[in-house]
């Protein structure tokens, strides 16, 4: 069961990281890697943190309104399509994902193993930011028709890898925040598509081999050029590292594992 792996490695993410001491040694010195917050990042001047500047979203005071316009497209295609089980099973995926990060975050407490600042001991994981991409994109290709369904899945995993290497660039989160919130995504999208029956769930889909290869490696451009830094080459390098595998965690559940899950309960031919 997929829903089950993608929680074990949100629940592994998160005892390594949050709760042991290397963990918290490795990434509390994250936040001063080069100069103190996101102006050097690149893409700082689309974050919204300038002031009257429109914000990327959902970074900054954009991520309501990006959830709500999302579950807005959400009903309207299920309207469109009359897929009502895969249009519920699409609002629960976004609203499960968004609403247990609100739940980890204020019910599970971050330890202070290592005697860190008091700046550094807020509970951060996962990422707020993070999750909204990534389970709209995961609700949006529920509710998608299988023939561009590879196409809504390349889009969400370049905006998640955006967003992603955003976030853990400016420093707003730690990388296992990041990753944290994406597997707690996948995880919601695995528990769907298990529930759904054998009719309603995604099938094998369809798409031009190409198109694997094509989407990831755009996905990892457009996450080097969002987590880039010209003041440190390591927070750069890690961020987009971290985005890329968001990117290809988010893939693979959308449009990999499916199609192998369709081939493999294909009946055999007399």
């Amino acid at each position: 069961m997929p829903a089950l792996l993608y929680t074990l490695g949100f629940l592994t993410v998160y005892l390594l990281a949050i709760c042991t001491p290397w963990g918290q040694r490795t990434e509390n010195p994250w936040f001063y890697l080069g100069i103190q917050g996101g102006e050097a990042a690149w893409i700082y001047p689309l974050s919204g943190s300038v002031y009257g500047s429109t914000p990327l979203p959902p970074l900054e005071l954009s991520a309501k309104p990006t959830v709500m316009a999302g579950l807005a497209v959400i009903v309207l295609l299920t309207l469109v399509r009359r897929c009502w089980r895969q249009g519920f099973a699409a609002l629960g995926v976004a609203i499960l994902a968004i609403g247990a990060k609100e739940v980890f975050k204020s019910t599970v407490p971050r330890p202070d193993l290592v005697g860190a600042p008091e700046n550094l001991l807020d509970q951060g994981f996962p990422s707020g930011h993070t999750v909204i991409p990534a389970a709209l994109t995961l609700a949006a290709v529920l509710v998608a028709s299988p023939r561009i369904r590879p196409y809504v899945a390349t889009a969400g995993v370049l905006w998640l890898a955006c967003i992603a290497a955003a976030t853990a660039t400016m420093g707003g989160h730690r990388p296992s925040e990041v990753l944290g919130a994406t597997l707690l995504a996948c995880a919601c999208y695995g528990l769907a598509t298990w529930l759904l029956p054998p009719a309603a769930a995604p099938g094998a889909t369809r798409s031009p081999r190409a198109l694997h290869v094509i989407a990831l490696a755009l996905a990892l451009i457009v996450a080097v050029v969002s987590g880039a830094r010209p003041d440190t080459l390591t927070r750069s390098l890690v961020s987009a590292a971290t985005a890329f595998i968001c990117s290809v965690l988010v893939w693979y559940a959308a449009v990999g594992r499916p199609a192998r899950t369709a081939r493999r309960t294909r009946p055999a031919l007399d």
